[in-house]
């Protein structure tokens, strides 16, 4: 077939399938036009198979069709976009070979680097300075060229015109990692986009994180010694034609009629929440508490949204301090497993940029680029952190915005940028010095900022105390499972279990009813005011904070029962799972009440009553004795209040430490 026909063919095509889209393209200014491969197949498969095969002549034929469709004058530059091409040509990025070279072919990926939008030159033209000629050059190398010669002969510098530029971006896509099985390093390729493809609206379709499915034509690209010449290997990169992003997470996951009757079925069955938590880790003996409430996070509760753009978040993060060996970390990657679009990540090997984003040298067009971290690219999914104790403080920081404020904001070398961070975290870490001291309180043996314990919802300790019954019940657990591996095999498996928590997900919004409502409040009203305030000591048992963790709880209960409504049911699981862990963590062993500061800000309310009246005794004493105080006069004033010497001493040391008083000799304190 030649090319008069090939255009007269594709003329028709368009004529008789898309001529009313491409009018509504040109009136809206679009210069491009997304036609169907299987629509073009079926018009004409002899095009089609050549499109597929050498795709760069086939798109300026189309080009051409289409000016003569509309007439000449009109429009200068025009793209075909080709979407939904064969199966046959959908290929794993670590699949490239040099045979698909310059052929067409789809591949997926989650974008890692993008690249500022830049122009680059398609054509100059040139004059010749001595007969006027006018010499029009195509840029098609990465190299801009100039004439040789002229046709008068002559040769040497030419004067540039003028040239054409177009805008151009480049992306680093790399492998999906669902679609990796076993040790396999993800590969990454170059897409190179241009025109409208980098248009604002297609921009946001190709923030780092999001996932793409682009069809395009592999190039060859030649790479640069050092020493000027070119090297023998080539590099790949697709000239990107057609992208579309793939919504991935929950709504991904696609559920078949058959499924979607078990999903019914099961949501039916009274004891559908006891079999869910069974199942969610049934090789971990015991920790029901805590799997109770992973199930709840799996399910999460709603996002509401109000005006002006302010959303409430409905992701829960729960955080498991324990000693060793009592099975965290295999609680994490068991939830790494069960969730879609899950990751799991350890302390010591993460660093806060691989937690959120970081900004990196881009090589292609000589910049810098975005690269998502961890927390990015489990948008919409559960982030498992494991050994978060073992992270630098700075690192840890970075996490503080994406677990309360859902983003991830990022200025760095020229980038500022906020991205998308719907996140749940589920993290563990190790108590301070490794493991529980049962005499000293659970809150100080917490070795992380307050500033961070505050934003999860649910804390739980786990502790291993010896205990001959349940050990020994333990023991037969963890010993029969290596008798028989398959033994504890899960009530719902894993694949159903997928799907019941996506379709929760998707499809289920549940409304908190007024006997939910005013259950949750009684409880955070009568545990605010239940401390009472003894000798002027105000501990705070709960904060709003908890109140809203209280509601996600809630919400999440009633998901797993596929209910639009949450009963009164679902808000005492709710209150009983906040209660253990306040229970556990929060109490004051002074007072006996549970007091949040305790977790929040590390110094409970008897304590910081003790500061404060010490600090009273140090400013009377200062104006009857004068500057310099002897430590026994506070300690002897202290008492008669009632505050033992142990305690006073306590007090003037975290004075010290917070630069308020200062020791000029041994035994002797005064004010700074």
């Amino acid at each position: 077939m030649d090319i008069t026909e090939q255009i007269n063919k594709f003329q028709e095509f368009i004529e008789s399938n898309y001529h009313n889209e491409l009018l509504e393209n040109l009136q809206k200014g679009q210069d491009f036009l997304i036609v169907d491969f299987a629509e073009l197949s079926k018009f004409n498969p002899e095009i089609a198979e050549i499109l597929l095969e050498t795709p760069e002549e086939i798109l300026k034929v189309a080009e051409l069709a289409i000016k003569k469709t509309i007439g000449d004058e009109e429009v200068k530059d025009f793209s075909v976009r080709i979407k939904n091409i064969p199966e046959s040509h959908n290929i794993k990025i670590r699949d490239i070979r040099s045979k698909h070279l310059n052929k067409f072919v789809q591949v997926e990926g989650i974008v890692r680097q993008k690249s500022d939008v830049r122009p680059q030159v398609t054509s100059a033209k040139f004059e010749c300075p001595s007969c006027g000629n006018i010499i029009n050059i195509l840029q098609i190398d990465t190299k801009f060229k100039e004439p040789s010669r002229c046709s008068c002969g002559r040769k040497g510098k030419f004067r540039l015109i003028n040239k054409e530029l177009v805008d151009a971006q480049k992306l680093v896509l790399e492998e999906a990692p669902e679609d990796l099985t076993g040790g396999e390093q993800p590969k990454r390729i170059n897409i190179f986009l241009k025109k409208d493809l980098v248009s604002p609206i297609s921009e946001k379709k190709t923030n780092p994180g999001s996932k793409l499915k682009i069809v395009g034509e592999i190039k060859e690209v030649p790479i640069i010694l050092t020493s000027g010449g070119l090297s023998t290997r080539y590099d790949l990169m697709i000239e990107s034609n057609y992208l579309e992003p793939i919504q991935e997470d929950f709504s991904e996951i696609d559920i078949s009629k058959k499924e979607m009757k078990q999903i019914e079925e099961l949501s039916k069955d009274p004891k559908v929440y006891e079999k869910m938590i069974n199942s969610i880790a049934p090789t971990i003996f015991g920790h029901e508490k805590i799997k109770e409430a992973l199930l709840l996070q799996l399910m999460g509760g709603v996002k509401k949204f109000r005006e002006k753009g302010i959303t409430t978040r409905g992701d829960m993060h729960i955080l498991l301090i324990g000693d060793p060996g009592s099975g965290k970390s295999q609680l994490l990657k068991r939830m790494s497993k069960i969730a879609p679009k899950a990751r799991y990540i350890s302390g010591k090997g993460t660093s806060g940029a691989g937690l959120t984003a970081s900004v990196v040298k881009d090589e292609f067009l000589r910049g810098y680029a975005l690269e998502a971290g961890a927390l990015v690219l489990t948008n919409k999914g559960l982030c498992c952190i494991d050994e978060l104790d073992k992270m630098s403080p700075e690192d840890r920081s970075a996490m503080h915005e994406a677990l309360e404020q859902q983003t991830v904001t990022i200025s760095k070398a020229n980038i500022q940028a906020t991205l998308r961070a719907e996140t749940t975290v589920l993290a563990a870490a190790n108590p301070k010095f490794g493991r529980f001291d049962p005499y000293e309180l659970l809150a100080k043996q917490i070795d992380l900022p307050s500033t961070l314990i505050n934003r999860f919802d649910l804390i739980f300790p786990i502790r291993d105390l010896p205990d001959s019954v349940r050990d020994e019940k333990m023991a037969d657990f963890i010993l029969s499972l290596h008798i028989d591996p398959m033994s504890k095999e899960e009530v719902i498996e894993q694949n159903l279990m997928k799907k019941y928590i996506a379709y929760a997900k998707q499809t289920i919004k549940p409304e908190l009813t007024t006997a939910a409502l005013n259950e949750i409040k009684n409880f955070y009203v009568k545990m605010r005011n239940s401390a009472g305030s003894e000798e002027g000591i105000v501990t705070i048992p709960i904060s709003p904070r908890q109140l809203e963790g209280l509601v996600r709880l809630s919400e999440a209960s009633a998901k797993t029962r596929l209910s639009d409504k949450v009963t009164k049911k679902d808000a005492l699981k709710a209150i009983e799972l906040v209660h253990f862990c306040l229970s556990q963590i929060g109490t004051d062993p002074e007072t006996g009440k549970i007091d949040i500061d305790r977790i929040t800000t590390g110094i409970s309310a008897s304590e910081r009553s003790h500061i404060s009246m010490v600090r009273e005794i140090i400013n009377e004493l200062e104006k009857t004795i004068g500057k310099t105080i002897p430590v026994e006069d506070v300690v002897r004033e202290a008492e008669i209040k009632g505050i033992d010497e142990k305690k006073v001493e306590d007090v003037i040391e975290k004075l010290k430490r917070s630069g308020d008083i200062f020791s000029p000799r041994h035994g002797l304190i005064s004010k700074i």
